[in-house]
């Protein structure tokens, strides 16, 4: 039966809610994730008519971070506005103090704003994102996604399996791990999602790898396989899993979608990547149209956006092995008092946030 759903048809829901913003200010949030690196992200808050919107930049390279802390609030972003017209406002903006080492994550910056003034205008209008959009909060189902160090090692996955004998797992395959260790993990039968990140520039992508990706087709048969290369080495090991494969680094806008070879079965859904309310709710509506499945994705949120990427996944794929666990699970040591799969935190009275 063919789907109702019309792309715009979310977006508008939420388009026209007034938003009334007097200032807004920065504060950063950091956590240790290894002996040398330290994980930096940070908060965005509104503020207008006695209430505080939050949002959460998950930009990945910390100077871009430090710049955006550091900096003085001077955005001109005070004044009264509807989502809509603050998202065509900001699309004028220059939101960085200085240039980004990237240009295309300046939608991580943008969807901060965005995210604290959808929070914030939800708000002011003393309704819950839920209650706007008609749709139920559900129990969401997770995935802890890791991936192991040079030389990889199955302890990682052995102490989690430890702690939380039924949690899954999202996981990075490289062209170190060996046949023994792909076995090992393929006998938890744990791994529900195997990304190959062959989609990710130098030095962040992992070269695409026929030997590599037959180890993993064969290991995890019921495995979705994310962001392979299909080049004419692959094509031959890749098509009969076409079904499959999932995409997730080169999404960015419906377009992308559409531009993919074979329409997929589902798709890794990244807030951070659509960068506006619009784009975002518009995905959710094209895939609804289109039977395309979506799993949520983060980006090593530290606050307030990973509570509103789980709100969102709550919403929209609650069921699906959503990449959105507690900030904890990216910890190096897990603490046994986590939370477990399925969440089952409920919305707010009023916001963009968990109760």
């Amino acid at each position: 039966m063919a789907s109702t759903v019309t792309v715009g048809q979310t977006y508008a829901l939420v388009a026209d809610l007034p938003l009334q913003i007097e200032s807004y200010s920065v504060a950063p949030l950091s956590a240790p994730m290894g002996p040398d690196r330290i994980r930096r992200t940070t908060h965005v808050q509104l503020s207008g008519a006695g209430e505080e919107g939050i949002g959460e930049d998950a930009t990945p390279i910390e100077e871009d971070q430090l710049a955006f802390q550091e900096a003085a609030p001077t955005l001109p972003v005070a004044g009264e506005w509807t989502i809509d017209s603050f998202s065509s406002h900001l699309a004028a903006l220059d939101l960085y103090p200085a240039p980004p080492v990237h240009e295309r994550l300046r939608s991580f910056r943008r969807w901060a704003f965005e995210s604290a003034a959808l929070d914030l205008a939800l708000r002011q209008a003393g309704r819950s994102l839920a209650d706007v959009l008609g749709r139920e909060a559900r129990p969401l189902t997770f995935v802890n996604s890791i991936h192991l160090a040079d030389p990889p090692s199955f302890e990682p996955i052995r102490e989690r399996l430890e702690l939380f004998p039924a949690l899954r797992f999202k996981l990075d395959p490289t062209t170190e791990w060996d046949e023994r260790l792909i076995a090992e993990i393929a006998a938890t039968g744990a791994v529900d999602t195997a990304d190959l990140k062959s989609q990710y520039p130098p030095p962040f992508g992992q070269p695409a790898d026929p030997r590599l990706y037959e180890a993993v087709v064969r290991a995890f048969p019921e495995a979705w396989i994310e962001d392979p290369a299909i080049t004419a080495e692959t094509r031959p090991v890749l098509e009969p899993h076409m079904p499959r494969i999932t995409w997730d680094g080169i999404l960015w806008s419906i377009a992308d979608i559409e531009r993919l070879e074979v329409r997929p079965r589902a798709i890794n859904i990244k807030p951070v990547r659509f960068g506006t309310v619009k784009t975002l709710f518009g995905v959710y509506d094209y895939c609804a149209a289109n039977e395309i499945a979506m799993y949520g994705g983060g980006f090593g949120e530290l606050g307030v956006g990973r509570h509103q990427i789980q709100y969102l996944a709550s919403l929209f794929h609650p069921d699906t092995p959503n990449d959105v666990a507690p900030s904890g699970y990216n910890l190096p040591k897990l603490e046994p008092t986590l939370p477990t799969s399925p969440l089952t935190e409920v919305p707010a009275g009023i916001g963009f946030r968990w109760a």
